[in-house]
């Protein structure tokens, strides 16, 4: 009964905490707030009048929603990155940032979940893939396992953080034998999302370009690229306004973490390539109009070039260790590889799987003006999360958001 109260006190202080800040806080959280709004009116005019409003057709049917959500299931995975040398090799300095780690989890998850929502044409029908409620058809619909593991991922991530918090902020040490399990839980949930993921583009029969059993891997290597770089990034601007200290220990350690993980992306991404363009099948055709473009149509191949011009630039920042020791350096390998990989892994890899379609057509798919509307509310709503989430976290750190039997120090802090 007492755990019960203190967490009704630590849930009413997360709230107060949460609402008070300087003014540059406010104004960031006015600007979310004002995008998802747009958001908002932008799939309202989709409820009413459908997916017509998208650039979506019969030949492309995933479009920039589903982009999206391959690309934010692997910045969700971004923390076993961290967890590993954090708590199985008892790394130190990551130890003190990877719970920021799991709270970008917890963000990409439900970016994950809204992003699927809103391609559904009908989304008051997946209740027909819930347990009991519906008729998942498990284990042969993979649709049913992908629900299953986002939303194990999801719950394990928030038990952790929220758990950990709730401890830091009655001053007790948390219980490895409780959470230890389910950190280590965590590492297979966060490989099953980004393989699952794989299955559903592999498993459609009718586009080859998708058929390779090095999909999944490719994806999970991708995932440890982007994931780690917008952590550092995000790193260096808590470090920056929310006043936390991070070691730059930590931050040279991701930078090396990703220079393995990009090494082996663009090494998948090379046998890929010559598998494709050495044997000269006729599935080839998919895979020249994502590097050169098709009847004239050459859009998505600026992209694949810039993809890889930003993924071969990072690789370099990353391998060479004078060039990793600069922190303006690292920091801008960290644009290059989220950016390489946003593009690769997003529309880089639904174009070319349908185009040309099953008829040899070629659409020139590009998202509609309503479809980013509604694209960047539901990105406002992860940072807003996010941000909300490293507020209480940034209190207790500092020991300013903390419990006390005395009423004048269960105050929390106002600045950010």
């Amino acid at each position: 009964m007492e755990n019960v109260k203190l967490f009704l006190q630590f849930a009413k202080g997360s709230v107060l905490t949460v609402v008070r800040g300087n003014v540059t806080y406010y104004a960031w959280l006015g600007l979310l707030l004002l995008v998802i709004a747009a958001g908002l009116v932008a799939y309202g005019n989709q409820a009413a009048h459908g997916l017509i409003t998208s650039n979506m057709r019969d030949q492309v049917s995933w479009g920039f929603y589903i982009g999206n959500f391959a690309f934010l299931v692997g910045v969700a995975a971004a923390a076993v990155v961290l967890v590993v040398p954090a708590y199985v090799y008892n790394w130190g300095p990551l130890r003190e940032v990877v719970l920021f780690g799991e709270l970008l989890s917890v963000a990409a998850i439900v970016m994950c979940m809204l992003f699927v929502t809103v391609d559904v044409g009908r989304p008051e029908f997946i209740w027909h893939l819930m347990p009991v409620a519906g008729t998942p058809n498990f284990p042969h619909s993979l649709l049913t396992w992908d629900i299953l593991v986002l939303n194990g991922y999801f719950a394990i991530n928030w038990f952790i953080v929220t758990y950990i918090l709730f401890m830091a902020f009655t001053g007790r040490k948390y219980n490895p034998n409780l959470v230890m399990p389910i950190i280590f839980l965590s590492i297979p949930f966060a490989i099953g999302i980004h393989t699952v993921t794989a299955f559903l583009f592999m498993g459609v029969k009718s586009r080859p370009f998708w058929h390779t059993a090095i999909l999944a891997p490719r994806f999970i290597a991708s995932a440890f690229c982007s994931g780690p770089a917008l952590l550092f990034l995000i790193f260096l601007t808590v470090r920056r306004f929310g006043r936390l200290t991070i070691p730059d220990a930590a931050l040279y350690k991701i930078g090396e973490l990703l220079a393995y993980a990009m090494a082996v992306n663009l090494f998948f991404l090379g046998t890929e390539v010559f598998t494709e363009f050495y044997s000269q099948t006729s599935h080839t055709a998919h895979s020249r109009y994502q590097w050169f473009g098709s009847h004239g149509v050459t859009g998505i191949a600026v992209y694949t070039w810039l993809a890889f011009t930003c993924n071969v630039t990072a690789l370099v920042i990353f391998m060479v260790p004078i060039l990793r020791q600069s922190m303006p350096l690292l920091a801008a390998g960290c644009v290059f590889a989220f950016s390489g990989v946003f593009i690769e892994k997003g529309m880089g890899l639904l174009l070319p799987g349908q185009t040309p379609d099953m008829l040899g057509e070629v659409y020139a798919y590009g998202p509609s003006l309503n479809e980013v509307l509604v694209g960047a509310g539901i990105w406002a709503i992860g940072a807003l999360l996010f941000t909300l989430m490293v507020k209480v976290a940034s209190a207790i750190t500092r020991g300013e958001f903390r419990y006390s039997p005395t009423p004048d120090h269960r105050a929390p802090a106002r600045g950010f």
